[in-house]
């Protein structure tokens, strides 16, 4: 039960203070560091688990330490009868801040965002390891100096897919599907063993979900057996052209969609040129990378439940040539303190 974890003290230094959600495999809390003050997360995972994962998610998070765009582990460990991760507390997910806006991003958010979040896609990759669990609930944003960079979390169901010798993992078919029926792409519908090339599709649905504000697919029954959910997800999903599926939109994001779906199963993709097809779009719009999203037009009672709204506003319009580095460096408008949010797979 939720309240028995709340004022329990872990690792001898780490106060639980309250439920923030639940996660792919466990429940996330709010906790305080008693010997710093600072908050952080906690994600709290039963020893008795059915398939524990916690052990294998904080084993990456220590890999992956000091990477950008990464929340780093404070401490991981066993309490009671419970697995443990602590790590840094961020800002709101884009699922969170997408509510917050009304349900939909505009197509100058969607763009900024997708550059941030391809490059996360392309540092995972570049170490060897898929997501599998695209979705908007994994990418949360910054606080402080980094409220505009987007963090990319929960990462329970990560695989490697290249060895020690950066062998490729084999083609294999029949494959149980893995991750989220909604952003899955028709390779993984299909059981065919996951590549690169399949995180990078379920990103192109999740810009067209922030676009959109919903999906032709989303709204099979959960009711359902997840064998019979995932029929009817997959039968509308490939009967709907991507053409249908964008229309409205900057023509852009019908090339990168396509693009994902051409990739062979062991192809290394093109990041550059993927960012490139949507900066494209970016620049033909004549839309400023001044780094202020749509939530930083939200008003202060609309926000309350995503944490203390705080906002400076700019005019100057930067013309770097990278966007990551103008998201990282740049004053932006922010939210400067919010909870954490994961959602479940």
């Amino acid at each position: 039960m939720d309240w028995m974890y709340i004022d329990v003290i872990v690792g001898g230094r780490f106060r639980i203070e309250s439920r923030l959600g639940s996660g792919s495999f466990g429940d996330i809390y709010k906790g305080r560091d008693l010997k710093t003050s600072e908050p952080v997360a906690m994600k709290i995972e039963a020893t008795t688990a059915k398939n524990p994962q916690l052990r294998y998610e904080a084993k990456l998070y220590h890999t992956f330490a000091g990477s950008y765009g990464v929340p780093n582990v404070r401490w991981f460990g066993k309490e009671g009868s419970s697995n443990v991760l602590v790590f840094d507390l961020l800002g709101p997910s884009l699922q969170d801040l997408l509510e917050s806006c009304g349900g939909r991003f505009s197509v100058k958010t969607v763009l900024l965002l997708a550059d941030q979040m391809i490059n996360r896609l392309e540092w995972l990759h570049s170490r060897n390891f898929l997501h599998r669990d695209i979705k908007p609930e994994n990418f949360v944003i910054g606080v402080g100096d980094k409220a505009n960079v987007v963090h990319m979390i929960d990462f329970g169901l990560s695989k490697k897919f290249r060895g020690k010798e950066l062998e490729h993992i084999p083609y294999r078919e029949n494959k149980r599907i893995i991750g989220t029926l909604r952003y899955a792409s028709l390779h993984a519908h299909l059981g065919i063993e996951q590549g690169r090339r399949d995180d990078l599709e379920s990103l192109g649905y999740v810009f067209m979900y922030f676009l959109r504000g919903s999906l032709p697919w989303q709204y099979a029954s959960p009711d359902i057996p997840t064998k019979s959910r995932n029929e009817s997800v997959l039968k509308v999903k490939m009967s709907t052209p991507i053409e249908t599926l964008c229309e409205g939109f900057p023509s852009e994001f019908v090339a990168y969609l396509n693009a994902c779906r051409n990739m062979r199963f062991q192809e290394k993709p093109d990041y550059s040129s993927l960012k490139a097809i949507l900066r494209d779009a970016f620049f033909r719009e004549g839309y400023c990378r001044d780094f202020i999203f749509d939530w930083a037009t939200v008003g202060r009672d609309s926000m309350e439940h995503l944490g203390k709204h705080a906002i400076k506003d700019s005019e100057e319009c930067w013309s770097q040539t990278s966007f990551e580095e103008e998201a990282s460096t740049r004053t932006p408008s922010s939210l400067a303190t919010s909870s954490l949010h994961v959602a479940s797979a």
